[in-house]
């Protein structure tokens, strides 16, 4: 059955190609037949209590120097034999929560979508890695800089981070009695104002920050180690880290099966988890990346397998 693969994304016209998963995604729906159709930037809307948006028909080539092109836009209706690819990355501002709003309509007209919208809006990124406190390093979440401050005392190393960020934007790593500790917590929280997170440093970030694809729940076999390069303590290929493939070790495996039938329950249909060593740091729900690279890698086809997971409804 031929669907209408609708995408949201931020504009495919500024897209790295060999880097980008979406891209990936939608080269795969065109492989197998299906319609693609590309949301103008920021044209969801309502009509009459409906879920509606301005789409063009988009074709897609694997070329660096001409990879897509589209149609006449058209006014859409949400409905039967549509699938969404929710795919515009972070932060997930007041705009990114009202289109889910509109996506959730979407979805009560018949659409599917992927990721399902109340998931995207309840799951955020860093926090839901604190459902599992299982598989998580020691973790501490505030806006009072004197707990977090605390926190890195004890621990003597912490990651610092915002809970709205990507691509290791704005993370610092701080030791106990780093001169510059106070001001970083007062930027992080907004002097009180914002919630921030600290976890314990962990070394062995020396030797990557795995991504781990999920689909439906089921880990992909292998993952992308991002590995920090010279100075850089943050290995996000965003941050010039660099990616380097690897089969899935028994610990991989087993957090993947702690956290992997609680998210295919809430609709996250493809999640990217992130974990240094033995830990998960974070679940990735909004956009995970790292297809590209595995692909290339291993001679996988894991948007093939989504779309598998995705015909089947």
């Amino acid at each position: 059955m031929s669907l209408n693969v609708v995408v949201v994304m931020d504009p495919i016209g500024s897209i790295r190609i060999a880097k980008d998963t979406t891209f990936a995604m939608l080269l795969e729906a065109q492989r197998r037949g299906h319609r693609l159709q590309y949301v103008l930037p920021g044209a969801l809307g309502m009509d009459g209590g409906e879920a509606v948006a301005t789409l063009a028909p988009l074709t897609v080539r694997d070329d660096p120097a001409d990879w897509f092109s589209l149609g006449t836009p058209s006014v859409h209706r949400f409905g039967e034999g549509d699938v969404v690819l929710m795919r515009k990355d972070p932060p997930v501002d007041p705009e990114f929560i009202n289109d889910t709003q509109i996506l959730s309509v979407a979805q009560r007209q018949g659409a599917q979508i992927v990721n399902d919208p109340q998931g995207l809006r309840d799951m955020n990124e860093k926090l839901g890695a604190l459902a599992f406190p299982q598989c998580c390093p020691p973790t501490r979440v505030a806006r009072d800089a004197a707990a977090l401050k605390a926190f890195v005392a004890e621990h003597g190393q912490a990651v610092l981070k915002p809970l709205d960020g990507m691509g290791g934007r704005s993370i610092f790593r701080a030791a106990a009695g780093d001169p510059n500790l106070n001001v970083i917590l007062e930027t992080l929280t907004d002097g009180g104002r914002r919630l921030a997170m600290a976890q314990r440093y962990l070394p062995e970030i020396v030797d990557g920050d795995k991504r781990i694809l999920l689909i439906d729940g089921v880990p992909v076999d292998y993952c992308l180690a991002r590995i920090p390069q010279g100075d850089e303590f943050r290995g996000n290929l965003a941050a010039g880290g660099r990616g380097e493939g690897r089969p899935l070790s028994e610990r991989d495996r087993w957090i993947a099966a702690q956290v992997g039938p609680t998210l295919a329950a809430r609709g996250m249909r493809f999640v990217g988890l992130d974990v240094i060593g033995d830990w998960l740091t974070e679940v990735n729900v909004t956009s995970p990346t790292c297809v590209r690279e595995l692909d290339a890698q291993f001679g996988l086809n894991i948007a093939g397998q989504l779309f598998d997971a995705i015909e089947r409804g």
